[in-house]
């Protein structure tokens, strides 16, 4: 195993190489996801699922992480241009890594208590994962420093036929 393996996320490993060095072309230029989204003019949550094969990006977006990453345009629009067809959802289950572990255990114990505030808030329906926007921030407490995670998806009612 090559030591920029090491340093590519366990799921990353199993997607088609792009997205290995996309990994390893992040980690070289020392950008984080939030510089590399303001270089595409894309959020940070948006620009982090791209590289986890999770997003479709147009062809503005492939231009500008070529800039960002110091990738050849060329490479990056045969692997992630017209023909590429995001499979979203990777990783293990049930997931291992601590972080996504938890994140799962949430919604597993608040899952259906959301459910149900938002059936009464909105009526029935779902909150969209297709027409969402997420952001992660840190909040500093004297307690200890916060994570805060907020999901921001377009309620979609059931229809009745």
């Amino acid at each position: 195993m090559s030591a920029s393996a090491f340093h590519t996320p366990a799921p990353v490993r199993e997607l088609p190489p792009i997205f290995a060095a996309l990994h390893e072309a992040k980690n070289k230029s020392g950008k984080s996801f939030e510089t590399i989204a303001k270089d595409i003019g894309r959020s940070e949550w948006w620009t982090a699922g791209l590289m986890y094969g999770q997003a479709k990006p147009e062809l503005r977006d492939i231009e500008a992480l070529s800039k960002s990453l110091n990738i050849r345009m060329e490479y990056l629009n045969e692997a992630l241009g017209e023909s590429f067809i995001p499979h979203r959802g990777v990783g293990e289950w049930p997931p291992k890594d601590p972080v996504v572990y938890r994140l799962y255990e949430a919604l597993l114990v608040y899952g259906h208590p959301l459910k149900h505030i938002i059936h009464e808030k909105f009526g029935d329906g779902i909150m969209s994962a297709i027409d969402f926007k997420g952001d992660v921030q840190r909040v500093e407490d004297p307690a200890g420093d916060r994570v805060v995670i907020t999901f921001n998806g377009k309620f979609l009612p059931y229809k009745r036929w």
